[in-house]
């Protein structure tokens, strides 16, 4: 089959890779008939590649059909229409049982101290074979695969992959009060289906902050008070701004979806370019040990939320040697959640919006549909911020 592959810092390529093939009894073999490009994809593409090996095939939001099932895949056939959530859990440990499916202890990928293995994400994460390709094998079938119904386009569900979930989390997490106000850092994906999501569930004001005109363009069309980065000398002004539409204070709660790749963090943004020109020997233990963040973003939403409000994590972070302001955390009592998102604990309450009205805008949400084929340049542009690119889907 045909599959996107990681080969090296900003080099994927598109290669024939051997089909996938049922291992165990839970597994299924799923034909992709659309998979998502992913904001995370691009911090393997830049950041992360110590933990990369040249080949792991990329990708981790699907939606496709069933072409065969084990014998421990009572649920499924051939033939069913399903989207694949990007981790893989079994539903019936203790911590799937609780709603932390990315904890899942029959996954976890305990040889790295970390959580549930994910589908296309490093060795950190199980180098479990990714979506962006013509067939996908998916483990623990006996619970991750979201049926849907034939009919709308491949469009309406797949954001059930990771998109929707993780938007959604992302709001749950920040405990907006009701009628209460949120700024979303970062519009790209994430924060645009975040804006979407929040207003949904009763925010009284969203804030959106980007510098892609672009995606705050989109915000703003769905009534979102957008707030340009370029706008503004630095961070302090942006912060003033906002504070001035909340009384002072700022606002209830702050989502930061951009994560470890923020602008305006050039000491760290050198040591992560550092890293990844180092040999794989070296790169991979110094990552583990002492890598950083760039961290504007955060320290942005440190200093935006009013005191006693809620900041939550969605874009990824990677680093192990961080610096925080904890005496500004500590004295604002900030409260901070975060992590992947667990994706079937949020899917049953998500699916009621995936209708023909349409009310978070997914038919349309996807601004290039490309061949798999075109797979080398869709990295490239979505990474450079081109041809306003917010969302890309791939047909194998």
């Amino acid at each position: 089959m045909r599959a996107v592959t990681w080969q090296g810092k900003r080099d994927v390529r598109v290669e024939n890779v051997p089909d996938p093939q049922l291992q165990e009894p839970t597994d299924a073999i799923v034909r992709v008939t659309s998979t998502g490009l992913c904001g995370s994809d691009l911090h393997l593409y830049e950041v992360l590649t110590p933990f990369m090996t040249p080949g792991d095939i990329l990708g981790h939001e699907p939606i496709g059909i069933v072409e065969e099932v084990g014998a421990g895949v009572p649920d499924l056939q051939a033939g069913d229409r399903v989207v694949v959530p990007f981790q893989i859990a079994c539903g019936n440990c203790w911590m799937c049982l609780t709603g932390l499916q990315t904890q899942c202890e029959t996954t976890q990928v305990t040889g790295e101290g970390m959580g549930a293995a994910l589908f296309g994400y490093t060795r950190l994460y199980g180098a479990v074979p990714g979506a962006q390709a013509e067939y996908l094998r998916v483990p623990q079938a006996q619970y991750g695969p979201i049926k849907i119904p034939e009919g709308p386009p491949d469009d309406r569900f797949v954001y059930l992959s990771d998109v929707l979930p993780t938007a959604w989390q992302a709001v749950r997490y920040a405990d907006i009060p009701e009628g209460g106000s949120i700024a979303v850092l970062g519009l790209g994906p994430i924060g645009d289906m975040a804006c979407r999501v929040a207003q949904a569930q009763g925010a009284g004001r969203v804030f959106g902050v980007d510098l892609v005109p672009e995606r705050l363009e989109r915000a703003r069309e769905r009534g979102v008070e957008t707030f340009d980065l370029r706008s503004f000398h630095n961070e302090k002004e942006l912060v003033a701004a906002i504070r001035d539409e909340t009384d002072g204070r700022g606002p209830d709660a702050v989502i930061d979806a951009v994560g470890t790749e923020a602008h305006g963090s050039a000491a760290a943004r050198l040591a992560q370019q550092a890293s990844a020109m180092l040999p794989r020997k070296l790169s991979g233990p110094l990552a583990e040990r002492f890598s950083v963040d760039r961290l504007a973003a955060l320290y942005t939403a440190i200093d935006l939320v009013r005191r006693g409000g809620t900041i939550s994590l969605s874009g990824v972070y990677g680093g192990t040697a961080d610096p925080l302001p904890m005496l500004t955390l500590f004295d604002k009592q900030i409260q901070i959640r975060m992590g992947q998102a667990n994706v079937r604990r949020w899917t049953d309450d998500i699916l009621p919006y995936l209708t023909d009205d349409d009310p978070l805008g997914v038919d349309d949400f996807a601004t290039h549909r490309v061949p798999l084929s075109d797979a080398p340049h869709a990295y490239e542009m979505f990474q450079r911020k081109q041809e306003g690119a917010v969302k890309v889907l791939m047909k194998p």
